[in-house]
């Protein structure tokens, strides 16, 4: 039996990126592009990569897994630069830009066009559980998952988290570990 509970999350910075295909060849790809970006601009990462599963259905998963049309995005928590030194009395306020830009000093990429994004992840209440083993074997996890969520009378509010907690490089594949977070209202 696995161990879920409600968790109040709070917002994170991240850096993220959004692509279509199959979830088993994406994920792995571009939590490596996103951790190059934030080593080659020497950006402070401040959490461990996290895959964001925008079907939020075990159909609409099925589905996407068939066509391999599924909507992945990977975001790496990121430390926000201090501010500068505060501007004199006399300098003129400014006023604030239309649309929301990312923290002072993390630079944002367009190449390929494609776009490593920095944005405020959203927190909020979220059904959590730990799954240990390999990636592919944690239907059962997300099984247990989702019918707590329908018998605490929840609803999926966005998109699935995952966090990867280590790194299958460095420990066996029985060994890993992710935390899956569902927001939930």
């Amino acid at each position: 039996m696995t161990d879920i509970t409600i968790k109040d999350i709070l917002p994170q910075t991240v850096l993220g990126l959004r692509r279509r295909g199959r979830y088993q060849e994406l994920i792995p790809q571009m939590i490596m592009e996103i951790y190059v970006y934030v080593e080659a601009h020497g950006i402070e990462g401040a959490g461990m990569p996290t895959f964001l599963c925008h079907e939020t259905s075990p159909e609409e998963v099925m589905q996407a897994m068939e066509a391999g049309t599924a909507d992945v995005e990977v975001v790496v928590p990121i430390g926000v630069p201090e501010p500068g030194p505060a501007a004199p009395a006399s300098a003129p306020v400014p006023v604030p830009a239309p649309t929301p830009a990312p923290p002072a000093g993390v630079p944002v990429s367009t190449e390929g066009g494609e776009t490593i994004a920095c944005y405020e992840l959203p927190g909020g209440p979220m059904a959590t559980a730990v799954h240990k083993g390999p990636y592919e074997t944690s239907e059962s996890t997300y099984n247990e998952l989702f019918a707590w969520i329908e018998a605490h009378g929840r609803i999926i509010t966005g998109p699935i988290r995952e966090v990867y907690l280590n790194d299958p490089s460095e420990v066996g594949e029985e060994e890993i570990l992710t935390e899956i977070y569902v927001p939930v209202g």
